[in-house]
């Protein structure tokens, strides 16, 4: 397949116009335009108007289309599969709820069991881990999660799990001033990212808990307590400590288009990662739907439990990209960055996804002038749906 005369996002982070041949799957070539005239392919995407960026890669969601990750179904991951990759998110990351340790342990064998069996059985977006979201959390700033599970961090707990998992749990949240969080992030830091979130802990509490290895926090602003010119809290600590991670839920709901661009430039642009935070509702009508167990109403974008706590969003990670572009007046060489190449690094899988670069699996997605999902390259070939 040969991809000519589109703008191409190189790993510069800026929009060149190039060619790019793909064959077997992966990226072979990224060529000046009309440097690979000379090469016959059956297949040839005119890209002429168009952006041509990596696939996405979403670290934070729940659900899409009906099914939740912690469905513990294949059919449910398939589905929320072919949601992501149809709309150019082609990279995955589901995040797991609050649960009983035997139900976590459902979900990580089922999910261990969809990737490892032949990719040819499944269509999609690739499973490339789990953010274990729950159960380590605060009480107290438990947002959507179910407070009957929540569980002071346990080691023991973890290994089991990712051990269920065949070790795809790349990310697990922690509240760092609940009983054993620092001797947790001292013993695990190492095999899985340690995500700070549902938190009340201090500006303090957090320092300690970076010091010990902590080295991400969970969508930012959301489920901690506030930054302010005297207490700081999570976030001032966050910005106080080189190269942590913070996420962002850019679905224009729950953080002001303000606060976007001032994160961007408190933290940079290498150390934001775009998630969606999407839940099941995603792709549906507005309606009744549920999150870790618990009924979630949905109008438009905003999702609520009973008592009005946001739950989560209903707007997938490409859909964000262009909220952040068009809305909120983020270039969109930087939401690329936010949404593919950040993303793809924070996991570890930026050696196979997350540029435009030779040798890489070949998971593009071209983008109309208002940037509209015009055609998804998926494993190097046309992504039908």
């Amino acid at each position: 397949m040969k991809i000519c005369n589109a703008l191409v996002y190189t790993e510069e982070g800026v929009f060149a116009r190039r060619d790019v041949l793909v064959e077997d799957g992966k990226i072979l070539k990224v060529a000046e335009e009309g440097e690979l005239s000379s090469i016959s392919d059956d297949t040839v995407l005119d890209g002429k108007g168009m952006y041509l960026i990596p696939g996405l890669t979403d670290i934070h969601f729940h659900g899409c289309v009906g099914y939740d990750f912690c469905d513990g179904t294949e059919e449910a991951i398939e589905a929320i599969a072919r949601y992501e990759a149809k709309n150019g998110v082609t990279t995955i990351c589901p995040a797991t709820m609050t649960f009983s340790e035997e139900i976590l342990t459902g979900i990580c064998e089922t999910a261990r069991k969809y990737r490892e069996e032949d990719a040819d059985r499944h269509a999609g977006a690739a499973l490339v881990g789990i953010n274990m979201e729950g159960p380590f959390i605060s009480m107290e700033k438990k947002g959507a999660q179910n407070p009957a599970y929540i569980h002071k961090p346990d080691e023991g707990m973890y290994r089991r799990l990712q051990e269920a998992s065949g070790g795809l749990i790349k990310l697990v949240d922690i509240a760092p001033e609940t009983e054993d969080a620092m001797a947790f992030i001292k013993a695990v830091h190492g095999e899985a990212v340690c995500s700070l979130a549902h938190t009340t802990a201090d500006y303090e509490i957090s320092m300690e808990a970076f010091a010990n290895g902590a080295s991400h926090v969970t969508h930012l602003y959301n489920a901690m307590p506030p930054y302010t010119h005297r207490k700081p809290g999570l976030i001032g600590a966050a910005a106080d400590t080189p190269g942590c991670e913070v996420e962002l839920i850019c679905d224009g709901v729950h953080i002001h288009p303000a606060v976007v661009r001032a994160t961007l430039r408190m933290f940079g642009t290498d150390r934001v990662i775009m998630i969606s935070d999407s839940m099941s509702a995603t792709g549906m009508e507005d309606g009744m739907y549920s999150l870790g167990g618990q009924p979630v109403k949905v109008c438009g974008n905003l999702a609520t439990l009973a008592d009005g706590t946001i739950a989560g969003s209903a707007t997938n990670l490409m859909r964000s990209l262009q909220v952040v572009v068009k809305d909120m007046g983020v270039p969109l060489e930087t939401a690329v960055r936010l949404a593919a190449v950040n993303s793809a690094k924070s996991i570890g899988i930026y050696g196979e996804y997350g540029s435009i670069t030779p040798g890489k699996v070949a998971n593009l997605v071209l983008l109309d002038s208002d940037l509209n999902v015009k055609k998804v390259i998926l494993n190097g070939e046309e992504y039908k749906g």
